[in-house]
């Protein structure tokens, strides 16, 4: 699989797993921590993006998602 076939199926399967992720935290029924697992895979799959596209300040974002994933995984586990 070449580069640009890896980094979409990061941008789509990120951007997917991203937007369940806030709708999950939106509708308030009790599944934080599913969305913030979903939050943690997506930044990895957009850090990954980031890496091989060498996209650097989008790899300091990824990092910041990363971290509020994992505070939320914390604060709701």
């Amino acid at each position: 699989m070449n580069n640009r076939r890896l980094t979409t199926a990061f941008e789509i399967s990120g951007s997917v797993l991203a937007m369940a992720y806030a709708l999950l935290i939106a509708s308030n029924t009790g599944n934080e921590v599913l969305g913030f697992s979903l939050l943690l895979v997506s930044s990895a799959l957009f850090a990954g993006w980031a890496v091989i596209d060498a996209r650097w300040s989008f790899l300091i974002l990824q990092g910041f998602y990363a971290t509020s994933a994992i505070i939320g995984l914390i604060r709701w586990a």
